[in-house]
């Protein structure tokens, strides 16, 4: 299977390595040259735009960060759609609304090419050690045969079911590990008033049942919540805005972890 891969972020771009040295011909596009630079060692070729890398390929994998970026990247001029040949696939990497990935696949399809939903978690260390959760979306002949392709660098790879599912099930992840962050920063901080050191509270936390990966984020990051802000707060905003209006749409009731979710972004400086 010929791969393209667009999105050479800090995940992207230990993916597409991996891809790259599991063997698989491999086309890569940015928009900046620099971005490239770092697979000059590497056989991939580079393509002059995504219409010539959907040419060269049979999947292509996009890890980009938004619903706008996915949707120029495929549909806009000299996009992937362009160029991908009927039986082709196009992998959403990115955390996008479920319905931009169906919106999406119902316009492939009259070009005969297939979408899948199939966004990542774990981080670029993950990617690089083959680690990354990838959670599956679509057809389940089209996510079988992109399966190998993914085991480069994910272990596991899970099949949620239709179209969405994917996209639906990691915006549900990130808005319980937004709402554990604020569980967690807002014990410590109590810790601290009442005159427990935070870092002997979070190193007890961590090794007993309150422990959990929110947790260990925060303690990793100085105790509080202002590196983390920085690095993931906008993004953190995005999911838990998408899953919000989600729910609203069907009339379903989120409940406390949507509240401690909201607290989460308060206490980030990044509202919903």
């Amino acid at each position: 299977m010929r791969v393209g891969f667009i999105g050479l972020g800090s995940q992207g771009a230990p993916m597409a390595r991996r891809i790259v040295e599991g063997g698989y011909p491999t086309t890569l596009w940015a928009r900046r040259d620099g971005t490239l630079e770092p697979f000059s060692d590497t056989e991939a070729r580079v393509a002059d735009s995504p219409a010539e890398l959907g040419s060269q390929s049979d999947l292509v994998c996009l890890c980009v960060v938004g619903d706008a970026d996915v949707d120029e990247v495929v549909r806009g001029e000299n996009g992937v759609l362009s160029g991908l040949q009927s039986g082709g696939v196009i992998a959403i990497h990115s955390t996008v609304h479920p319905d931009t990935c169906r919106r999406l696949a119902e316009h492939c399809a009259e070009r005969g090419v297939s979408v899948i939903d199939a966004p990542v978690s774990g981080g670029g260390p993950a990617a690089a050690a083959g680690t990354l959760l990838v959670m599956a979306g679509g057809e389940a002949d089209v996510v079988e045969r992109c399966r190998p392709v993914f085991e480069t660098y994910a272990n596991p790879v899970v099949h949620l079911g239709d179209l969405g599912s994917g996209q639906l099930t990691k915006l549900l992840n990130n808005l319980l590990f937004t709402a554990n962050l604020a569980t967690a920063a807002t014990a410590l901080a109590l810790g601290e008033q009442l005159g427990v050191s935070t870092d002997r509270l979070a190193e007890v936390a961590t090794r007993g049942s309150a422990n959990s990966f929110a947790l260990n984020s925060i303690r990793g990051s100085g105790g509080t919540l202002d590196r983390l802000a920085g690095l993931a707060g906008a993004l953190l905003q995005k999911d838990v805005r998408l899953v919000a209006d989600l729910a609203q749409r069907a009339a379903a009731a989120p409940g406390a972890v949507l509240d401690a979710a909201d607290a989460a972004l308060a206490l980030m400086e990044h509202p919903r």
